[in-house]
């Protein structure tokens, strides 16, 4: 649950996270240069989530990454210029059937030593869908996922699915996983990826329960629906 609180529109905001200046999460990113061009295809709903927006945190630790906001990216030129260039080497990060993965045989193999170019539509999956049938420049690109499952730690939003992760997840586990078949180098940890989430989950958690203790005024009519503290997990942090 996204927790606001009103006075936080009128504080002074950081331009990075898009958090109020006193709350701001950037102090818990570090630059993770993992060879990976990142491009989040964000949802104009999506964006407004200053607090919860993943994608957002996860741009914050990758510094080549770009987030482009729409629905439909079919004539988006930014996009185009970047499916076009001859650098890169693009692939959709979608569960579909016929997915690459690194298990798969050949896949380093087809990159050719291009850069990866891992497009990543942030949005919830029912919206996703809408967009990746508007983007018909996506339906060109491989499909990738990952050769393992994974559950989120997202404690407090309820995912379709057990193995749905989160954006900010998702591009930790690709990370993972791409190091361990030797595509990308195991210098750079992805770990502020997942340090810089944990952190947002208990600051949000922690904020829903000075909400309950009447600490800090209710800012959503259904509010009321909530009035159970919640448990704030001990992350173990590297």
């Amino acid at each position: 649950m996204e927790i606001q609180n009103d006075s936080e529109h009128y504080r002074e905001l950081c331009f990075k996270c898009l958090r109020p200046v006193s709350s701001c999460y950037c102090k818990y990113t570090s630059p993770i240069n993992c060879g990976i061009k990142f491009v989040f295809l964000m949802h104009p709903k999506e964006a407004k989530k200053q607090r919860t927006g993943t994608g957002r945190l996860a741009s914050l630790c990758l510094p080549e990454s770009e987030i482009l906001v729409g629905i439909d990216f079919s004539k988006n030129k930014r996009l185009e210029q970047l499916l076009s260039d001859p650098q890169y080497y693009p692939v959709l990060l979608y569960p579909a059937p016929d997915a690459w993965n690194c298990a798969k045989e050949g896949f380093k193999e087809n990159i050719q030593g291009k850069k990866l170019l891992v497009i990543i539509i942030d949005s919830t999956w029912f919206c996703s869908k809408k967009m990746l049938r508007y983007s018909t420049n996506l339906h060109s690109l491989p499909a990738f996922s990952f050769t393992g499952s994974y559950k989120s730690i997202f404690t407090f939003k309820h995912e379709p699915k057990e193995y749905c992760v989160s954006t900010i997840e998702s591009c930790y586990y690709l990370i993972k996983e791409l190091q361990t078949a030797g595509i990308v180098d195991k210098e750079n940890s992805p770990e502020p990826l997942m340090t810089t989430f944990k952190q947002m989950i208990v600051f949000q958690l922690q904020k829903e329960n000075d909400r309950i203790e009447g600490k800090i005024p209710s800012s959503h009519a259904t509010d009321w629906k909530y009035n159970r503290k919640k448990e704030i997990p001990e992350f173990q942090t590297d």
